[in-house]
């Protein structure tokens, strides 16, 4: 694989709907698309999903573009590329900034799979041809909002309704919920919101017969997650703790969960992210895949890691037309009966929309490999 030339775009799109959280809303979505062209023509597309602030993790979108222009792509031009994985070796010994990182994996994955004349989903081992789809509904203004809202998208078909939740957002929107809709498949995410403190309040979270719990304590805590699961019925689902396969580890080791969300920008790429099906696999843990507000050549990528045999949880993979006015593909993503087609063109599957890229960038940089 030749790397003829690297292409980062800075977008702004605009959600149809505000989403909250308990860290805090977002009302447009900023990200770099990555293009990266080969010497055969092709191109291989990927997003970065940190915002434009760190509230989830510790990037954001300008600085994963000062990864990627002043370290990575360097180091990426430099680097014989035979395979994907090459790509996650060479920033090896690079700490963190796995979302920078796993913007550059996951568009040589979509360009090697390309030049394979196969799709991304056949590729990495994928053997689904459609995936259960899951929503995530933000904190609202007020119990009837929310209860409107879920009403909704179980009128739509959605396999599974998470919702979030905070001190003072939690146990009675979680009542409220099951008083109206008392067999949904229902989980809650906190977000990081609880601390070690809150361990009694949480017991009762196994009132509500969910899914599970995501992520309730700190953004880099596994010890503090390991006592709280001693303590509940439902399974703990670990999110932003998890960054690498020696994370998932060390999780399952000490019991700090019974349940993994992957984001495939929060682990560093598609590479890492099949190290982590792997051993979950092999440690008897169900996986979901979790969504960070993507567009849709994010979303295409997510379609192909949740083909994979261990993704047997409904993801947040929801189609364009729950967060756009406009997608950045063609066909954008669409839903039936509460699942999605996973593509099986070459590549993501996907064809990026260049009129609508163009409407929604910023500012673009071009980096040419003269070796």
């Amino acid at each position: 694989m030749e790397i003829k030339s690297i292409v980062l775009r800075y977008m702004r799109m605009r959600l149809l709907y505000p989403f909250k959280t308990s860290v805090g809303t977002l009302a447009d979505k900023d990200f770099i698309l990555v293009e990266v062209k080969s010497k055969s023509g092709l191109s291989g597309w990927a997003e970065t999903v940190s915002d434009a602030i760190p509230i989830y993790h510790e990037e954001t979108v300008k600085t994963n573009w000062h990864m990627l222009k002043d370290i990575l792509i360097p180091k990426l031009m430099n680097t014989e590329i035979q395979h994907p994985d090459d790509v996650s070796n060479a920033f090896k010994d690079l700490r963190g900034n796995y979302n920078a990182k796993a913007a550059l994996d996951g568009a040589i994955w979509d360009l090697f799979a390309k030049e394979q004349g196969i799709s991304l989903a056949k590729a990495i081992g994928g053997v689904k041809d459609k995936i259960e789809v899951g929503v995530s509904v933000g904190i609202q203004k007020s119990e009837k909002e929310l209860l409107q809202k879920i009403e909704g998208f179980v009128s739509k078909g959605y396999k599974r309704i998470k919702v979030k939740i905070m001190p003072g957002w939690d146990m009675n929107i979680l009542k409220a919920i099951r008083r109206e809709f008392p067999d949904i498949p229902l989980m809650a995410d906190a977000n990081c919101a609880y601390t070690i403190d809150d361990i009694p309040y949480l017991t009762q979270l196994d009132e509500f017969n969910l899914m599970m719990v995501e992520q309730p304590f700190g953004f880099d805590d596994l010890i503090d997650h390991a006592r709280l699961q001693k303590e509940l019925k439902i399974p703990i689902c670990l999110d932003e703790s998890i960054h690498t396969a020696e994370d998932v580890r060390k999780a399952i080791e000490i019991g700090s969960g019974k349940i993994m969300n992957l984001k495939i920008g929060r682990v560093g790429g598609i590479t890492e992210s099949l190290r982590i099906h792997d051993l979950c696999i092999k440690n008897n843990i169900p996986m979901w895949c979790g969504g960070m507000l993507e567009a849709g050549i994010g979303r295409a990528h997510n379609i192909a890691i949740t083909s994979l045999a261990n993704f047997i949880l409904p993801g947040d993979t929801a189609p364009s037309a729950h967060y756009w006015q406009d997608d950045i593909i063609t066909p954008e993503v669409t839903m039936k009966d509460g699942y999605i087609e996973v593509p099986n063109g070459p590549g993501i599957g996907y064809e990026p929309n260049r009129d609508k890229i163009e409407d929604f960038m910023l500012y673009s940089e071009t980096f040419h490999n003269h070796s």
